[in-house]
This record gives C-alpha cells, sequence and structure tokens, in this order.
C-alpha cells in the first residue's frame, strides 16, 4: 500500500496516453460481455437440456412428418420412461420480425416432460379448460406487453384452417417461469388437440417427440432401438439427445463459439498490444527516475514489481469499469428487441473477465517489467 503514490504518479505522467488506454481496454470488456451475452443465448438451450431426454425426428428432416401413434410404441421400448411429442407451427405475430418459436404440444404430458418450466396450479387449470388456449413465457410476454385474456392473432406460413382462413386466435391464458435464469421463456405452446382438429391437412402427424429414458447412461441404447423399432417403414426415424438436437438448430446459423471466440480473441490481442505500447514508453521515459530509485535502496525485484503494478493499476481500472457497464447494459435486456430466447451475463463469466484483466496485466507488463529490472544504475543515468 505504501508504493501506490508511486503507481498512480508513474500513470499519471501522460494522463491523455493513460486515459485512451484505459477507454481501450474498457471497450474491449463492454464488447466481451456483449459477445458473451450472445454466445449464452445460442448454448442457453444445449446447457438446460435435459440429459435424461432424446430428441426423434423424421429420419429424413425435420419438416417431414410423423404418425401421432408413434408415441405408443415408443413408450413401449425397453428403457423408456415417458414421451411426447410436438409441431412447429410458424406463424407471424403482426410483423416477420416478431419472431418466436410457436409448438402444438399434449398440455398434461408437458410438465411431466419439461419440469424447467414452472406453471401456477390455476394457470394449469386455465390452460386445460381453454380449447383455444396458450401458454407463453415471461421474457415473450414482456417482449409484446401481453397480459391474461389477452386475444393474439397468428398469420399461418405453414398451417391453413380448414375453413380456408390462414389467421388463427389463441387465448392467452397461462404464463410460464424459467426454474433458472438459463430457460428459454420466449416460448409459445397451444394446444395439439385445438390445433388438428382445425388444420386443413395434416391431421394424426406431429412433428417430433420429445423421449425421456429412465437411465440417462443407456440413452445411446435406447436411441438405437427406437430407431430399430421403425426401421423399414414408411416414416423412419432419427433418435439423438436433446442437446445435439438444439446445437443442430444454432450450427445451422455456423460455429458461433468458433465466430465470438475469434472476434474476441483479435480485439483482446489488439488491446494487448495497446497497453503493452504504454508500459513500454513509461518504462523509456522514466529511465533515469528508475535509476535513482535503485540508487536509493529499491532492489530490482522491487522496481519489477512496481512496473507490474502499474500495468495492473491501468487494467484493472479499464477492465473493471469495462465488466460493470457491460453487466449494466446486458442487464437492461436484449438490443435486437427480443431476438434472443434468453440474454444475461452469466456469473461465471464475470469471473472469467478478471482472469483476462489479470493476464492482460502480467503479459502487457512483463517485458517492461524486465526491462527495468535489468537497468544498470551508472548506465541509466547517463541517458
Amino acid at each position: 500500500m505504501k508504493y501506490l503514490y508511486l503507481i498512480f504518479s508513474g500513470l499519471k505522467r501522460k494522463k491523455l496516453r493513460t486515459g485512451l488506454t484505459i477507454l481501450s481496454i474498457m471497450v474491449a470488456f463492454i464488447l466481451f460481455g456483449y459477445l458473451t451475452a450472445i454466445r449464452q443465448a445460442f448454448d442457453a438451450g444445449v446447457e438446460v437440456a435435459g440429459a435424461d431426454r432424446l430428441i426423434v425426428r423424421h429420419k429424413v428432416s425435420l419438416i417431414q412428418l410423423l404418425p401421432q401413434n408413434y408415441e405408443t410404441k415408443i413408450e413401449r421400448i425397453d428403457g423408456v420412461d415417458n414421451a411426447t411429442h410436438s409441431t412447429w407451427f410458424g406463424g407471424i405475430y403482426q410483423e416477420p420480425r416478431n419472431f418466436f418459436a410457436q409448438m402444438a404440444i399434449v398440455p398434461e404430458e408437458l410438465f411431466d416432460m419439461f419440469p424447467e418450466y414452472v406453471v401456477s396450479d390455476e394457470h394449469k387449470a386455465a390452460w386445460l379448460e381453454t380449447r383455444s388456449g396458450v401458454l407463453v413465457g415471461r421474457g415473450l410476454v414482456e417482449r409484446f406487453g401481453w397480459k391474461l385474456g389477452d386475444r393474439i392473432p397468428i398469420n399461418a406460413t405453414i398451417w391453413g384452417k380448414k375453413d380456408g382462413g390462414r389467421t388463427w386466435e389463441f387465448d392467452l391464458v397461462a404464463i410460464y417461469e424459467g426454474i433458472e435464469k438459463g430457460t428459454d421463456t420466449s416460448q409459445f405452446f397451444f394446444r395439439y388437440d385445438f390445433f388438428d382438429e382445425t388444420r386443413a391437412g395434416g391431421t394424426g402427424q406431429v412433428g417430433w417427440y420429445s423421449v425421456r429414458v429412465s437411465d440417462p447412461d443407456k440413452a445411446t441404447e435406447v436411441a438405437a432401438a427406437i430407431d430399430a423399432e421403425f426401421a423399414n417403414s414408411a416414416q423412419e426415424t432419427k433418435s439423438e439427445a436433446e442437446g445435439a438436437f438444439v446445437q443442430g438448430f444454432a450450427n445451422q446459423i455456423g460455429n458461433i463459439g468458433f465466430i465470438i471466440m475469434s472476434i474476441m480473441s483479435a480485439v483482446f490481442f489488439t488491446i494487448l498490444l495497446v497497453a503493452g505500447n504504454t508500459m513500454a514508453y513509461t518504462v523509456r521515459e522514466r529511465t533515469n527516475e528508475l535509476a535513482v530509485l535503485k540508487a536509493i535502496g529499491f532492489t530490482d525485484r522491487g522496481v519489477l514489481g512496481l512496473i507490474l503494478s502499474e500495468s495492473m493499476a491501468l487494467t484493472f481500472v479499464g477492465g473493471a469499469m469495462g465488466l460493470g457497464l457491460a453487466w449494466l447494459l446486458v442487464s437492461m435486456g436484449d438490443p435486437t428487441g427480443g431476438s434472443f430466447p434468453v440474454f444475461y451475463l452469466p456469473t461465471r463469466q464475470l469471473f472469467v473477465g478478471f482472469v483476462l484483466i489479470v493476464a492482460m496485466a502480467f503479459v502487457a507488463g512483463i517485458i517492461p517489467a524486465l526491462q527495468a529490472k535489468k537497468l544498470q544504475i551508472a548506465d541509466a543515468l547517463r541517458r
């Protein structure tokens, strides 16, 4: 603590240069926070996917439908605890940019299969009593300002109605919360029986099955048994872990993790050069001062520690401000207006950010610090 004055005096020597370096570091860590939140949005479904759940879809493509009676056959397979089906609706609310997942499901089976969705008993009862009722996630409700009792029109892009219409109207009767922060609360669930009796075609067909296995360690064997059950049939299946299924959706856009890591690596490498250059100039401009410090009793290690401490102070101020602003801005919500199912900065990533601050401070300051350590008093005073 007694050397704090020396540390901050060194940083105040060139205030503009120090300020610009701190600003650069701050911007880098704001970008780190936003990119981390975006990556979390793409990985959220994978992280909360049940280790004991499989997805069974048509072998050819997800857009190919499966018979509804497959559910009974799947539940008879050894190792299967339960099964339920879902069907993608793919409608538009008001305008195409208002995208969110809409699925027809069996209400009685949803909560047993997906315990991460939390719904009050009152809302459950209302949904079971209302044929045109929908269960909507809290995030989606807040995004559009909906409230219980609202009638929500969805324009169909796939499923027309028997009467020739394309607009489906649903009653908002239930809202679900996520059991944890990473749970997707941007989904729109409605009753399969209402959907099946109203649609113009595809009656008795479903999109895919969610299957819970009794023993997660035997999930691969159960998946193989399910596919074997329907081998050589008119609608063969492909079964895979729920996490792999969700990851497949994200991978349609590209390897998001690699893209984000590449951007962050480029940014931090550039900022590292900026911080290292600042520390190098600091040492070069203070050669005589460092020699005087050694002359009055500072050891080589003491001078090395002083320069590294300056590097740490410089990086910590910029990094801490950047992480703080990133957390604040991300907490204000998705800047795209709801394109991401979840958008938040995990606490563990804040810890990673502070580790990056320490690492950046060390790498940026170690070479100038070693140069200061090796300074010979007589040679330095001649400069």
